[in-house]
């Protein structure tokens, strides 16, 4: 299909069009000759000189012309489409306490682990809308439910611990999380929760928020991070930082009863590869049901149009300076 990238621009050809027809209703004087019987004469052939110095603005006007319809940007436009089927709007409540800070990951801590696989997993579902929760003490929304994967991997991509203060409030991120989507209209929505702890902040018990999510069809699946026990920690002394071995403890039944009761499955990852392969088993779980495929591009004509208005006008310019011209 011929589609223009600027047809408003073709207004420019309107007073182009009222030159076209000025010139051609008021050709101006003719050439005339002062004799007292011009009947001597007889009538005249037009000599071709005449004719190509007549031929010149006419080329001008033609130029302009095709000048204005390249600089509308012709262009054939090719597309095609193919959309269905439903996507997963997934929220992921991601603990960002102190312990995520552990090394048992080595060479990178649990926090930062963690945000590759959640990076991957992002890539790995174009058509579904995902956000982000994080918690420690408290919890609050890093990133909405969304589809532009860009925005969502740059807020990602800004977690650290940290950011609020220090705690482990299971309860408080998994409502949140369940709570963003409330008004998903989405088939099938979900919870990824991912810890390293135990629930130590009264406010909210997780059971009630795995309730919630129960009530609003959210399944929720729990991931554990990291190993029981001791585990090397990076502190501060003053001889610059130290890996300590310090306790580490995850509640592990608490996940399963959380993900039992909404539906889910519960995972325990001790490694990165482990890790990769729960989001992996999630990933599967839910499957999008989403076929899109949505081409659309353009082929440029400008050049066909403003290449032979070079052409004419240098063809004009030879006539006018070259083959017509006047001699003193």
């Amino acid at each position: 299909m011929l589609t223009l990238a600027h047809p408003w621009l073709l207004l420019a050809a309107l007073p182009l069009a009222a030159l076209l027809w000025w010139c051609h209703y008021h050709p101006g004087a003719p050439a005339s000759l002062r004799h007292s019987h011009t009947a001597l004469f007889g009538p005249l052939p037009t000599s071709l000189r005449v004719r190509l110095a007549r031929l010149a603005p006419w080329l001008v006007i033609a130029a302009l012309l095709l000048l204005v319809v390249a600089l509308a940007q012709p262009r054939r436009s090719y597309s095609s489409e193919t959309i269905a089927g439903e996507g997963v709007d997934i929220m992921i409540a991601l603990d960002i306490s102190g312990s995520m800070q552990a090394l048992d990951f080595a060479p990178r801590d649990r926090l930062e682990t963690a945000k590759d696989v959640i990076r991957e997993f992002i890539l790995s579902r174009p058509y579904d809308r995902i956000g982000l929760v994080l918690f420690a003490s408290r919890a609050f929304t890093q990133c909405p439910l969304t589809l532009d994967r860009q925005i969502l991997l740059g807020f990602l991509d800004e977690v650290e611990c940290g950011l609020i203060e220090d705690g482990t409030a299971i309860g408080l991120g998994l409502a949140m999380a369940a709570g963003r989507l409330r008004n998903s209209t989405a088939t099938s929505r979900v919870v990824i929760l991912l810890t390293d702890g135990v629930n130590n902040v009264p406010t909210l018990e997780p059971e009630t928020a795995a309730e919630l999510a129960h009530t609003l069809g959210v399944r929720v699946y729990t991931v554990a991070v990291g190993r029981e026990g001791l585990a090397p920690f990076p502190v501060d002394t003053p001889f610059g930082p130290r890996l300590q071995q310090i306790e580490t403890h995850i509640d592990e039944a608490l996940l399963r009863r959380i993900a039992e009761r909404t539906g889910g499955i519960t995972g325990r990852a001790t490694s990165g590869e482990e890790l990769k392969n729960i989001f992996a088993t999630i990933d599967q779980l839910e499957t999008s049901r989403y076929e899109m495929q949505v081409l659309t591009w353009h082929r440029e004509l400008a050049g066909w149009f403003a290449a032979p208005a070079f052409c004419l006008l240098v063809l004009a310019a030879l006539l006018q300076e070259v083959w017509t011209r006047r001699l003193p």
